[in-house]
């Protein structure tokens, strides 16, 4: 384990390994388990027709999460410093392709997902208090604001915030499964049939690759607690196992929740995900329950959004640690000891996004590559397997080479299915990532005539980590 560093005379030198498995395990459950888990159900319900294979959807999904899970535990017990995804690429496949994704993460997906995640929490709860479009965008900004400002001031208090409103988030969800069962609520009846679809279903095939991109978006983020490795006590040990607790928490959750929403609301009674919702809250608390499902969806949301605000900054840090980005975003708060810049550039840019209402469709745009950037960091297990020489990294992927196979198999799949459904968002989107190649040629030149060769360039950049 690296221990922290720090100097009185100046800023700490190194982020502090300060968070345990608890942190580490809700920042994976905590940003996976959002609105989705109220909405998506519905519509997959709907597309599927069947309880049988609506149940198949997200235990397949749950497995191949399970099976990418396995494959970053190795890869951050290989290199268990802030970063993630972009550490793992910068090691496998060059600095050029690390930079492409952490361009594509700090310009847009990063700050797009956070603007989204609080303008839908700024929507429920302007259900339930009546606010204007105006005050929700305000209450949005605000906290966005309000969870950077808690990270920057200490890593710890912004992870024990996450941690406990992911606890309130399984115990909201495991209440409305409880609620529902002890009062019997529902019917069984609605799970008959069980495997046949009902009268009016897309077809099996058309709806089992809907569904399965649903449930894809529905799982999605557990792999960012990986940019928090260089935080994290014993990260060789622990983030192996938040991984597998985070992922299987997400799976429970998926299978409880659209298991009691069917219990409560017959297939034939979906008509959109909202009436859903509306109709299963309206059977749990009467004729309150509306507001308290909105409820319900603020807390799963603010904890979503917490996480990715902890998680995501860690990544332009590293590449400011590299040179590929300010360098002043590299350096941490004399007192504080956290990237402060780092947090405020997400911070600063979902707020706009924000305040332009204009972040759906941009995130639209980059599904496609987003998807490709994971399956390839997954496929940097098999190039480190190959360059693997002396000691063996402490945690291996189980079932080796059938474990990163299955999950590249399913992101092969996912790509297809964007790509079909919507060719001109995707390579659109991948247009202006490679975008990112002459503008880091320029960032190249210019490191080359401040430092010299590319020796030099790789040795400052080595001190800087």
């Amino acid at each position: 384990m690296q221990p922290a560093i720090t100097n009185s005379a100046g800023p700490p030198a190194r982020l502090r390994r300060e968070l345990g498995l608890g942190s580490a395990a809700a920042a994976v459950a905590g940003e996976a388990i959002a609105v989705g888990i109220f909405l998506t159900p519905a519509g997959m319900a709907k597309l599927l027709g069947s309880p049988f294979w609506l149940l198949f959807v997200w235990l397949l999904m749950g497995a191949i999460s399970m099976s990418g899970a396995l494959c970053f535990g190795e890869l951050a017990a290989r290199y268990p410093e802030a970063g993630g995804l972009y550490v793992y690429l910068r090691e496998a496949f060059g600095e050029r392709v690390a930079f492409l994704y952490g361009w594509m993460s700090m310009l847009v997906m990063d700050p797009g997902v956070s603007a989204a995640l609080a303008v839908g929490m700024a929507t429920y709860a302007s259900y339930i208090f009546g606010w204007s479009s105006t005050v929700a965008k305000l209450f949005a900004i605000a906290s966005i604001a309000a969870i950077c400002a808690l990270n920057m001031i200490n890593t710890r208090a912004g992870a024990g915030f996450l941690r406990y409103i992911t606890w309130l988030k399984f115990a909201i969800l495991a209440l409305l499964v409880v609620w529902a069962l002890v009062f019997r609520l529902g019917s069984w009846s609605h799970f008959v049939p069980f495997v046949a679809q009902r009268s009016g279903s897309t077809p099996l095939l058309p709806a089992l690759g809907g569904a399965l991109v649903a449930a894809f978006y529905s799982f999605g983020g557990w792999w960012d607690v990986s940019k928090i490795a260089g935080e994290v006590k014993d990260p060789a040990r622990t983030l192996p196992r938040a991984l597998v607790l985070g992922v299987l928490g997400v799976v429970a959750a998926y299978v409880l929740v659209s298991g009691v929403f069917l219990y409560l609301v017959p297939l034939g009674s979906v008509t959109n995900d909202q009436t859903f919702v509306a109709q299963a809250g309206a059977i749990l608390f009467g004729r309150t329950g509306a507001n308290l499902l909105a409820g319900a969806v603020v807390v799963c949301v603010i904890g979503s959004l917490a996480a990715l605000i902890m998680l995501s900054p860690r990544v332009y840090y590293a590449m400011a640690r590299d040179g590929v980005f300010l360098h002043s975003v590299a350096e941490l708060h004399p007192v504080f000891g956290t990237p402060v810049r780092a947090i405020g550039i997400q911070g600063i840019m979902a707020s706009l996004l924000v305040a332009l209402g204009a972040f759906d469709q941009i995130i639209a745009y980059f599904i496609f590559v987003a998807v490709l950037f994971i399956g390839l960091t997954v496929s940097t297990v098999f190039v480190f397997r190959r360059r693997e020489q002396g000691e063996a990294p402490t945690v291996r992927t189980p079932g080796y080479p059938f474990t990163p196979l299955a999950f590249l198999g399913m992101v092969g799949l996912l790509l297809s299915l964007f790509l079909l459904r919507s060719p001109r968002q995707s390579l659109l989107g991948c247009a202006v990532v490679l975008l990112g190649i002459p503008v880091y040629a320029i960032i190249q030149r210019r490191r080359e005539a401040l430092l010299g060769t590319p020796e030099a360039i790789l040795d400052h950049a080595l001190d800087e980590r």
